[in-house]
Protein backbone atom coordinates (compact mmCIF):
# COMPACT_ATOMS: atom_id res chain seq x y z
CA UNK A 1 0.00 0.00 0.00
CA UNK A 2 1.33 3.43 -0.96
CA UNK A 3 2.42 5.66 1.92
CA UNK A 4 2.68 9.39 2.40
CA UNK A 5 6.20 10.33 3.42
CA UNK A 6 7.33 13.73 4.72
CA UNK A 7 11.08 14.22 4.31
CA UNK A 8 13.22 17.22 5.25
CA UNK A 9 16.49 18.26 3.66
CA UNK A 10 15.37 16.85 0.31
CA UNK A 11 17.35 19.17 -1.94
CA UNK A 12 20.34 16.80 -2.20
CA UNK A 13 22.13 13.86 -0.60
CA UNK A 14 20.11 11.21 1.20
CA UNK A 15 17.01 13.39 1.17
CA UNK A 16 16.68 13.70 -2.59
CA UNK A 17 17.87 10.17 -3.28
CA UNK A 18 15.29 8.69 -0.91
CA UNK A 19 12.50 11.02 -2.05
CA UNK A 20 12.97 9.84 -5.63
CA UNK A 21 13.07 6.19 -4.54
CA UNK A 22 9.73 6.56 -2.74
CA UNK A 23 8.19 8.35 -5.71
CA UNK A 24 9.44 5.71 -8.16
CA UNK A 25 7.55 2.98 -6.35
CA UNK A 26 4.33 4.99 -6.09
CA UNK A 27 4.46 6.61 -2.66
CA UNK A 28 3.37 10.20 -2.13
CA UNK A 29 6.14 12.49 -0.91
CA UNK A 30 6.20 15.83 0.86
CA UNK A 31 9.73 17.07 0.15
CA UNK A 32 11.03 20.12 1.95
CA UNK A 33 14.10 22.26 1.31
CA UNK A 34 15.29 25.78 2.00
CA UNK A 35 15.12 26.29 -1.77
CA UNK A 36 12.25 24.25 -3.25
CA UNK A 37 13.48 25.00 -6.79
CA UNK A 38 16.02 22.23 -6.20
CA UNK A 39 13.06 19.84 -6.36
CA UNK A 40 11.69 21.06 -9.71
CA UNK A 41 12.99 17.98 -11.54
CA UNK A 42 11.04 15.66 -9.24
CA UNK A 43 7.92 17.81 -9.46
CA UNK A 44 8.13 17.74 -13.26
CA UNK A 45 8.53 13.98 -13.35
CA UNK A 46 6.11 12.91 -10.60
CA UNK A 47 3.48 15.65 -10.67
CA UNK A 48 0.71 15.30 -8.11
CA UNK A 49 2.54 12.63 -6.13
CA UNK A 50 5.01 15.16 -4.75
CA UNK A 51 4.42 18.31 -2.73
CA UNK A 52 7.54 20.48 -2.65
CA UNK A 53 7.63 22.94 0.24
CA UNK A 54 10.06 25.64 1.30
CA UNK A 55 11.11 25.04 4.89
CA UNK A 56 13.76 26.24 7.29
CA UNK A 57 13.53 23.58 10.00
CA UNK A 58 14.97 25.92 12.62
CA UNK A 59 11.63 27.76 12.64
CA UNK A 60 9.12 25.98 14.86
CA UNK A 61 6.26 28.00 13.36
CA UNK A 62 7.29 27.14 9.81
CA UNK A 63 7.69 23.46 10.71
CA UNK A 64 4.15 23.26 12.11
CA UNK A 65 2.82 25.13 9.07
CA UNK A 66 4.54 22.73 6.66
CA UNK A 67 3.05 19.71 8.42
CA UNK A 68 -0.40 21.33 8.29
CA UNK A 69 -0.01 21.92 4.53
CA UNK A 70 1.08 18.32 4.01
CA UNK A 71 -1.89 16.98 5.98
CA UNK A 72 -4.31 19.23 4.09
CA UNK A 73 -2.82 18.21 0.73
CA UNK A 74 -2.51 14.43 1.11
CA UNK A 75 -4.88 13.78 4.02
CA UNK A 76 -2.34 11.90 6.16
CA UNK A 77 1.35 11.50 6.97
CA UNK A 78 2.51 7.93 7.44
CA UNK A 79 6.24 8.53 7.77
CA UNK A 80 8.33 11.51 8.84
CA UNK A 81 12.02 11.37 7.90
CA UNK A 82 13.98 14.06 9.72
CA UNK A 83 16.93 14.26 7.39
CA UNK A 84 17.89 17.96 7.44
CA UNK A 85 21.27 18.63 9.01
CA UNK A 86 24.88 19.54 8.35
CA UNK A 87 28.38 18.95 9.68
CA UNK A 88 30.45 21.51 11.58
CA UNK A 89 34.17 20.74 11.46
CA UNK A 90 36.49 22.19 14.08
CA UNK A 91 37.87 21.65 17.56
CA UNK A 92 35.57 22.36 20.50
CA UNK A 93 37.78 25.24 21.65
CA UNK A 94 37.60 26.85 18.21
CA UNK A 95 33.81 26.85 17.99
CA UNK A 96 32.08 30.22 18.28
CA UNK A 97 28.79 30.71 20.10
CA UNK A 98 27.02 31.40 16.81
CA UNK A 99 28.42 28.25 15.20
CA UNK A 100 27.48 26.09 18.20
CA UNK A 101 23.94 27.43 18.42
CA UNK A 102 23.39 27.15 14.66
CA UNK A 103 24.53 23.50 14.70
CA UNK A 104 22.08 22.63 17.46
CA UNK A 105 19.26 24.69 15.92
CA UNK A 106 19.33 22.65 12.71
CA UNK A 107 20.45 19.19 13.78
CA UNK A 108 18.55 18.99 17.08
CA UNK A 109 15.85 21.64 17.39
CA UNK A 110 14.76 21.33 13.75
CA UNK A 111 14.22 17.62 14.30
CA UNK A 112 12.36 18.31 17.55
CA UNK A 113 9.97 20.82 15.95
CA UNK A 114 9.03 18.47 13.09
CA UNK A 115 8.57 15.56 15.49
CA UNK A 116 6.26 17.65 17.67
CA UNK A 117 4.33 18.93 14.66
CA UNK A 118 3.63 15.49 13.17
CA UNK A 119 2.64 13.71 16.39
CA UNK A 120 -0.97 15.00 16.55
CA UNK A 121 -1.49 13.82 12.95
CA UNK A 122 -0.11 10.37 13.70
CA UNK A 123 -1.99 10.07 16.99
CA UNK A 124 -5.23 10.83 15.17
CA UNK A 125 -4.38 8.14 12.60
CA UNK A 126 -3.37 5.74 15.39
CA UNK A 127 -0.29 4.93 13.30
CA UNK A 128 2.92 6.46 12.07
CA UNK A 129 6.67 6.13 11.87
CA UNK A 130 9.21 8.82 12.74
CA UNK A 131 12.65 8.17 11.29
CA UNK A 132 15.44 10.33 12.68
CA UNK A 133 18.57 10.51 10.56
CA UNK A 134 21.14 10.53 13.32
CA UNK A 135 24.72 9.29 12.88
CA UNK A 136 27.04 6.68 14.27
CA UNK A 137 28.54 9.82 15.83
CA UNK A 138 25.49 9.91 18.06
CA UNK A 139 26.91 6.76 19.70
CA UNK A 140 30.67 7.28 19.43
CA UNK A 141 32.80 10.35 18.75
CA UNK A 142 35.49 11.59 16.42
CA UNK A 143 37.80 14.57 17.05
CA UNK A 144 37.17 17.94 15.34
CA UNK A 145 33.44 17.17 15.15
CA UNK A 146 32.54 17.96 18.75
CA UNK A 147 29.41 20.02 18.16
CA UNK A 148 28.16 17.66 15.48
CA UNK A 149 28.76 14.72 17.82
CA UNK A 150 26.89 16.57 20.58
CA UNK A 151 23.92 17.36 18.34
CA UNK A 152 23.55 13.71 17.36
CA UNK A 153 23.97 12.47 20.94
CA UNK A 154 21.10 14.84 21.80
CA UNK A 155 19.02 13.40 18.94
CA UNK A 156 19.65 9.90 20.28
CA UNK A 157 18.48 10.74 23.80
CA UNK A 158 15.44 12.64 22.63
CA UNK A 159 14.36 9.95 20.18
CA UNK A 160 14.84 7.00 22.52
CA UNK A 161 12.64 8.82 25.05
CA UNK A 162 10.09 9.71 22.37
CA UNK A 163 9.84 6.07 21.33
CA UNK A 164 8.74 5.05 24.83
CA UNK A 165 6.16 7.85 24.96
CA UNK A 166 4.41 7.29 21.63
CA UNK A 167 4.45 3.50 21.28
CA UNK A 168 1.06 3.49 23.01
CA UNK A 169 -0.39 5.45 20.07
CA UNK A 170 0.81 3.01 17.41
CA UNK A 171 3.73 5.26 16.47
CA UNK A 172 7.22 3.84 15.89
CA UNK A 173 10.53 5.71 16.13
CA UNK A 174 13.73 4.66 14.37
CA UNK A 175 17.19 6.19 14.60
CA UNK A 176 19.13 5.65 11.38
CA UNK A 177 22.85 5.97 12.17
CA UNK A 178 25.03 6.24 9.05
CA UNK A 179 28.80 6.43 8.89
CA UNK A 180 30.27 8.87 6.38
CA UNK A 181 28.91 8.72 2.83
CA UNK A 182 30.00 10.27 -0.45
CA UNK A 183 27.42 13.05 -0.31
CA UNK A 184 27.87 16.82 0.15
CA UNK A 185 27.87 16.35 3.94
CA UNK A 186 31.63 16.78 4.27
CA UNK A 187 31.88 19.04 1.23
CA UNK A 188 29.61 21.84 0.06
CA UNK A 189 27.16 21.31 2.94
CA UNK A 190 29.81 21.43 5.67
CA UNK A 191 30.97 24.38 7.76
CA UNK A 192 34.43 24.98 9.21
CA UNK A 193 35.41 26.83 12.37
CA UNK A 194 38.18 29.42 12.31
CA UNK A 195 41.17 27.30 13.16
CA UNK A 196 43.71 27.61 15.96
CA UNK A 197 47.22 26.62 14.94
CA UNK A 198 47.64 24.35 17.97
CA UNK A 199 45.01 21.94 16.56
CA UNK A 200 46.64 21.78 13.12
CA UNK A 201 48.52 18.48 13.69
CA UNK A 202 45.38 16.80 15.06
CA UNK A 203 43.33 17.88 12.04
CA UNK A 204 46.06 16.74 9.66
CA UNK A 205 46.24 13.33 11.33
CA UNK A 206 42.47 13.04 11.19
CA UNK A 207 42.42 13.93 7.51
CA UNK A 208 45.27 11.59 6.61
CA UNK A 209 43.61 8.74 8.49
CA UNK A 210 40.54 8.93 6.26
CA UNK A 211 40.82 6.60 3.28
CA UNK A 212 38.37 6.52 0.34
CA UNK A 213 36.89 3.17 1.35
CA UNK A 214 35.47 4.57 4.62
CA UNK A 215 32.90 6.54 2.65
CA UNK A 216 29.77 4.57 1.86
CA UNK A 217 27.93 4.76 -1.46
CA UNK A 218 24.72 6.82 -1.01
CA UNK A 219 22.82 4.68 -3.53
CA UNK A 220 23.39 1.62 -1.33
CA UNK A 221 21.13 3.14 1.35
CA UNK A 222 18.01 3.10 -0.83
CA UNK A 223 16.97 -0.53 -0.26
CA UNK A 224 17.72 -0.34 3.49
CA UNK A 225 15.60 2.78 3.99
CA UNK A 226 12.74 1.17 2.03
CA UNK A 227 12.97 -1.89 4.28
CA UNK A 228 12.81 0.29 7.40
CA UNK A 229 9.76 2.17 6.10
CA UNK A 230 8.01 -1.06 5.13
CA UNK A 231 8.74 -2.93 8.36
CA UNK A 232 5.80 -3.70 10.64
CA UNK A 233 8.25 -3.89 13.55
CA UNK A 234 11.06 -1.45 12.79
CA UNK A 235 14.15 -1.25 15.02
CA UNK A 236 14.78 1.64 17.38
CA UNK A 237 18.33 1.89 16.05
CA UNK A 238 19.86 0.84 12.74
CA UNK A 239 23.46 1.43 11.73
CA UNK A 240 24.12 2.22 8.06
CA UNK A 241 27.54 1.17 6.78
CA UNK A 242 30.34 -1.24 7.64
CA UNK A 243 32.42 1.45 9.36
CA UNK A 244 29.53 2.36 11.66
CA UNK A 245 28.95 -1.29 12.49
CA UNK A 246 32.57 -2.16 13.30
CA UNK A 247 33.42 1.05 15.17
CA UNK A 248 30.29 1.07 17.33
CA UNK A 249 30.67 -2.63 18.14
CA UNK A 250 34.30 -2.16 19.23
CA UNK A 251 33.62 1.00 21.26
CA UNK A 252 30.69 -0.58 23.09
CA UNK A 253 32.80 -3.62 23.96
CA UNK A 254 35.43 -1.28 25.44
CA UNK A 255 32.75 0.61 27.40
CA UNK A 256 31.35 -2.59 28.88
CA UNK A 257 34.85 -3.70 29.87
CA UNK A 258 35.47 -0.37 31.60
CA UNK A 259 32.13 -0.59 33.42
CA UNK A 260 33.09 -4.00 34.78
CA UNK A 261 36.58 -2.83 35.74
CA UNK A 262 35.11 -0.05 37.89
CA UNK A 263 32.12 -2.08 39.13
CA UNK A 264 33.12 -2.05 42.80
CA UNK A 265 33.52 1.75 42.82
CA UNK A 266 30.19 2.20 41.05
CA UNK A 267 28.30 -0.01 43.52
CA UNK A 268 30.00 1.62 46.52
CA UNK A 269 28.83 5.01 45.25
CA UNK A 270 25.22 3.95 45.87
CA UNK A 271 25.74 4.06 49.61
CA UNK A 272 23.67 1.06 50.69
Amino acid sequence: MAKTIFITGASRGFGKLWAEAFLKRGDKVVATARNPDTLNDLVKQYGNNILALELDVTSREASFAAVAKAKAHFGRIDVLINNAGYGLFGAVEETSEQEARAQMETNFFGLLWLSQAVLPVMREQKSGHIIQVSSFLGLVTLPVLGLYNASKFAVEGLSETLATEVKQFGINVTLVEPNGYSTDWSGASAFQTQGLEIYGPLKQAFSEGTTPDVWGKPEATVDPILKVVDSSNPPLRLLFGKVAYSVVKDVYAQRLASIEEWKDVSLAAHGH
